[in-house]
């Protein structure tokens, strides 16, 4: 059921119950969506990938890109059940447990935490190709004093950005497509090398680094695809969430499709995948060499473009999920608070002292190693993540084969076992990074200290705070068809 009916009126903005205001659209929605699916993980992270994996990373995307669609599928479920600025964090507490909506919240924050150091890592790398003398921690802080401003205004001012940098990255795939598939086509020289289907067998083969290497780099590509469920956020303030949101929910095997799997495999038929270079973009080393004036400059702005959108809707997501912890007093009093213009300023404010850190960690680790490090820990937040969603979606399906619940029309396709196979396959990419060596074994070894900070957070929680029913707003109703 919708907890989220009641309404209030505050002069021309509609606030809903836990204080948030109805001001993004189905333009903003659409487009967050679509955004949201494109990032970072693309634009820098695959040409380093291509170049230790081989073309067989584009397997490697396919089959994140389907573990991705049964995860916002499964969030698509749960939205639909019930809108709120919470998200997961709402759902995994009442259809888990008051400790998973805990656990849940604080990974979620971790992955976005770790993804905007990631992101304005690589603010200073791309703008270091226009001013290779300013130092890259100077860029990247400039921008993000830019974004939290931002983000501080007003969620009309965050979703209008986020609506134009989507349409920037979206016209730049499309854009790539279109030239990519001509420069295949016509088997057109690039740098020494014809563009065409023999690249992806061509310098080692297929498999090019051993048949196990495209399992290790599952990893990456998964933080590639984070982001995807900010729609999920994004719910409870939106206009008519219930036309909206399956709309935007239902197009994203799409763009998975699209504009992930069909642009790396592009890129491997494009040039030989030791020819990419993991501190430059990929899509700026394919134009880079055709050897066009300025479209190489073009493309460095459109990731540019990229990264900023990632580290703006981080800055977003994070606000939203600190203040629903703090709400249940799972989290600093202060990342709760709530400005006169509806903005949860204190959750905003708590993520980008972690986002400062990491403008630091660039100047002491170098950009590449800290963008390597914040990936691999930010991927652990993205698994424990999308698995609170799909467990908590085959909970809110046995609840409503019980008569407890109402399950929406929306529904995972093929639960329970494709929620099974996509938490078996989430639990493979965790298992898969202590072979990876390097940055994602770091991260591997990371998870013991990760469950203990939280066991201790829990307990210290716990004895805090009075105990009281969980409210989970359920009825009874009549027993839902499968």
């Amino acid at each position: 059921m919708d907890s989220s009916t009641d309404t209030a009126r505050s002069g021309a903005v509609e606030v809903d119950s836990e204080g948030y205001s109805k001001s993004l659209g189905n333009r903003q929605v659409q487009m967050i969506a679509m955004g949201g699916a494109i990032g970072v993980g693309l634009f820098l992270l695959a040409g380093g990938r291509l170049q230790t994996t081989g073309p067989a990373l584009v397997l490697s995307y396919a089959a994140c890109g389907i573990a991705a669609f049964f995860v916002m599928r499964a969030l698509g479920e749960l939205v639909l059940y019930r809108q709120t600025s919470g998200s997961f964090v709402t759902y995994a507490r009442e259809f888990i447990g008051p400790w998973a909506g805990f656990v849940s919240g604080w990974m979620y924050w971790l992955n976005w935490a770790m993804t905007g150091v990631a992101e304005i890592t690589a603010i200073g790398i791309y703008v270091h190709r226009w001013l290779p003398h300013s130092p890259e921690w100077l860029t990247s802080l400039v921008a993000l004093v830019a974004l939290i401003a931002i983000n501080l205004l007003s969620v009309k001012l965050f979703g209008e950005l986020e609506f134009w940098f989507a349409v920037i990255k979206v016209l730049a795939i499309v854009v790539f497509l279109f030239v990519g598939i001509a420069l295949v086509i016509t088997a057109t020289n690039i740098n020494g090398h014809p563009a065409g289907v023999a690249n992806l067998t061509a310098n080692g083969g297929f498999f090019p680094h051993g048949v196990g290497v495209p399992l290790i780099a599952l990893q990456s590509v998964v933080f590639a695809y984070s982001a995807i469920e900010l729609v999920g956020i994004a719910a409870g303030e939106t206009k008519n969430p219930l036309k909206v949101l399956p709309r935007a929910i239902s197009s994203v095997i799409y763009r998975i499709g699209i504009f992930y799997v069909g642009s790396v495999l592009l890129l491997a038929m494009l040039l030989p995948s030791n020819l990419y270079n993991p501190l430059v973009s990929p899509f700026v080393t394919v134009f880079g060499a055709l050897g066009v004036p300025g479209i190489a400059d073009v493309m460095n702005l459109v990731v540019l473009t990229a990264a900023l959108s990632s580290a703006n809707s981080g800055l977003y997501s994070t606000g939203r999920v600190l203040r629903s912890l703090a709400d249940k007093r799972e989290a600093p009093e202060f990342v709760g608070r709530m400005s006169a213009r509806h903005v949860p300023y204190g959750g905003i404010l708590f993520t980008s002292v972690v986002y400062v850190a990491g403008v630091l960690l660039n100047q002491w680790k170098g950009a590449q190693e800290a963008f390597e490090i914040a990936t691999a820990v930010a991927s652990l937040g993205v698994i424990v993540t999308w698995a609170a969603l799909v467990y908590s979606q085959m909970q809110l399906r046995k609840a409503a084969l019980r008569g407890e619940v109402e399950r929406p029309s929306f529904r995972m396709p093929g639960a329970p076992w494709t929620g099974w196979l996509t938490l078996g396959f989430l639990a493979l990419v965790v298992v898969m990074m202590a072979f990876a060596g390097g940055a994602e074994q770091i991260a591997f070894f990371t998870i013991p200290g990760i469950v203990v900070v939280l066991f201790l957070g829990w307990r210290l929680v716990k004895a805090r705070r009075p105990v009281a029913p969980e409210i989970t707003g359920r009825v009874r109703l009549p027993v839902s068809e499968d």
